[in-house]
């Protein structure tokens, strides 16, 4: 479950990392103002990076939207809840590793 203080106008509410060799899965989330690319509040980067290429990734960049990469494909991404976008991104890393 995700929490975030209704006063705050923008700021950093969740970062983690984790590097093993050639490896790097890291994940940002920050409260931003909505406006027209973040209707739901929300700036985000998810990503998986192996030998120095990302291979999976979930983000908002600015004045893209919502969209996923997946290996050499980039398509949108329907963004629901924080919930939703952590399990989606958990999946396709699942889907990768297999």
């Amino acid at each position: 479950m995700w929490y975030i203080i209704t006063t705050m106008k923008a700021g950093p509410i969740y970062q983690e990392k984790w590097v093993q060799g050639d490896r790097t899965v890291e994940i940002r989330v920050w409260a931003v103002p909505k406006a027209k690319d973040k209707p739901h509040g929300y700036k985000y980067s998810l990503v998986y990076i192996k030998d120095g290429a990302r291979v999976v990734g979930y983000d908002n960049a600015e004045g893209r939207g919502d969209h996923r990469h997946y290996g050499e494909k980039e398509e949108p991404y329907q963004f629901t809840n924080l919930d939703a976008l952590m399990q989606d991104f958990y999946d396709d890393l699942g889907r990768y590793w297999k």
